[in-house]
């Protein structure tokens, strides 16, 4: 068993939509858009005597904030389906000299398989992770089997879902495919729209730009525009890997909003995941803990009304290089976590203030 860096596009992709632990953030392109943020991002494969790939993972250097020093990060990997094969162990060890390599203080891993998968606990405790309680990545997402016919899927929404979903149609909104940089504009424009509404972050728009392109080149990604009257009211991105369609951004004016765009386009792009053969609809990130008054719980509440069910996975692990950069670094994140908590719970009082009762049609996340 051997590691390597893969250089094969169409290789890397076919490995990792083939394994169940695969993710659209382990894809070739995921780390083409890592390169272009700034961040250096690997494609290391794990590959038998036979030539064959066993686990993957594309890793990203970063630097944490307060600390200033690097460390490596897995978006939802590594990738491999069988947490006790040799290949996995491999990775690692050859992380583990890419980490005195560049300084990094720690590897941050989040594999993409549902909480307490003790083979995968086992696996990593072995290797010398341990848990870490902030993750990068939302832990719960809602999700959609989307096998059954349109129909079916209908009938498994809320009624009010359905309702909006047809009462967009009836107000006069329709969807189209955005394809050129006037369109990628427009997306953009709401999404700024969004972000200074909901207080979230967002990159340049050339991320954006970047991310349709690399996607659109093989059919894995679209972008959907509503419009009422010709003029865009809403938008969002959705991307495939494999058998998964994923809702990656949702971007909304602040008009027209009783006009249920946002129902409108999450059908629309079930529907085009549906034409390309996914199984399986994410909508990412909801509330960790279902309770109201959590962070999130109001995607949740969205996001439920189409059907499904959510989705948890296992914790971030961590395997710490250096002690005690990896102590003041988790100390750091102890206070910005309490300090985006007071941050967002004061936000959702003045939001609550400014529009009481519940909206007309909730915006879709921003994702990240």
């Amino acid at each position: 068993m051997r590691v390597e860096i893969i250089a094969d596009r169409d290789r890397w992709n076919a490995f990792v939509e083939s394994q169940t632990t695969g993710n659209i953030t382990q894809t070739w392109e995921w780390a083409e858009l890592g390169d272009r943020l700034g961040e250096r991002a690997l494609r290391l494969g794990a590959v038998d005597d036979g030539g064959a790939l066993r686990a993957a993972v594309v890793v990203i250097v970063e630097r944490a904030p307060v600390v200033g020093q690097p460390y490596l990060y897995a978006p939802r990997g590594p990738v491999c389906d069988d947490p006790t094969s040799p290949a996995l162990a491999a990775l690692f060890d050859y992380m583990r000299g890419l980490a005195r390599e560049r300084g990094a203080f720690m590897l941050k891993v989040e594999p993409n398989v549902p909480d307490g998968d003790q083979a995968w606990l086992d696996a990593l405790a072995r290797l010398g992770l341990r848990r870490n309680p902030f993750a990068t990545h939302p832990r719960r997402s809602w999700a959609l089997d989307i096998t059954p016919d349109e129909q079916a899927l209908l009938a498994g929404m809320k009624e009010k879902w359905r309702y909006n979903i047809r009462l967009a149609s009836r107000k006069g909104v329709t969807v189209r495919e955005g394809r050129d940089a006037a369109d990628r504009d427009t997306f953009y424009s709401l999404y700024r729209e969004t972000a200074e509404r909901d207080g979230i972050f967002i990159h340049a728009q050339r991320h954006y730009d970047d991310f349709l392109r690399l996607y659109g080149e093989r059919d894995a990604a679209a972008l959907l525009i509503a419009e009422y009257e010709r003029q865009p009211i809403a938008a969002l991105i959705v991307a495939r890997c494999g058998p998964v369609a994923t809702y990656m951004f949702g971007a909304s004016s602040n008009r027209e909003r009783n006009r249920m765009p946002n129902h409108l386009l999450q059908w629309t792009a079930i529907q085009w995941a549906k034409a390309r053969g996914c199984a399986l609809y994410d909508f990412r990130a909801i509330a960790e803990t279902l309770e109201p008054g959590e962070d999130m719980y109001s995607l949740y509440t969205y996001k439920q009304g189409f059907g499904g069910s959510s989705i948890f996975t296992l914790e971030t692990h961590d395997m710490v290089y250096q002690p005690a950069v990896y102590w003041a670094y988790m100390r750091a994140l102890r206070l910005k976590r309490r300090i985006v908590r007071w941050r967002r719970a004061r936000m959702d009082r003045r939001r609550a203030a400014r529009t009481p009762g519940k909206p007309a049609d909730a915006a879709p996340d921003a994702g990240t």
